[in-house]
């Protein structure tokens, strides 16, 4: 099996000479790099929408088992989590937006920052709705 084609590599991106000497400093291009906190305000986005289902399942089925107890419980859960996706997920569009000279490292992922802060916000707003519905079956 012949081995793996290597990466190409990068020109360089501007050569400086030392002085008095025949060596140069080579600054190289760097790559950008996908933002951390685009990728985390995803996933906790995602898990955000999944605890607000549970919340739902709690509120609607749970009546005779003090459903709006669980509810209320894993409403507290899920807006937590929510507000961290939305939060990190507006940080992550600023850290991408923010402009870097030269040397430093170039962030992407804003469409994965935007998508954690609509999952984040649409499991805030699920969860939410979730206790609401809980408290009404409950009182009904």
């Amino acid at each position: 099996m012949p081995p793996p084609p290597r990466e190409a590599p990068r020109p360089p991106k501007r050569v400086d000479a030392v002085p008095g000497t025949p060596f140069g400093v080579v600054h190289l291009d760097v790559p950008p790099v996908t933002s951390g906190l685009a990728i985390g305000s995803l996933v906790i986005g995602i898990a955000s929408i999944l605890v607000s289902l549970l919340v739902l399942c709690f509120g609607v089925a749970g009546q005779n088992y003090g459903g709006a107890w669980a509810a209320g419980a894993f409403t507290v859960l899920g807006v937590i989590a929510g507000t961290a996706a939305v939060v990190a997920g507006v940080l992550a569009r600023r850290q991408i937006r923010r402009p870097a000279p030269p040397p430093a490292v170039r962030f992407t992922g804003r469409g994965l920052a935007l998508a954690g802060v609509s999952c984040g916000g649409v499991g805030l707003l699920i969860s939410l709705a979730g206790l609401v519905l809980a408290l009404v079956v409950q009182i009904t």
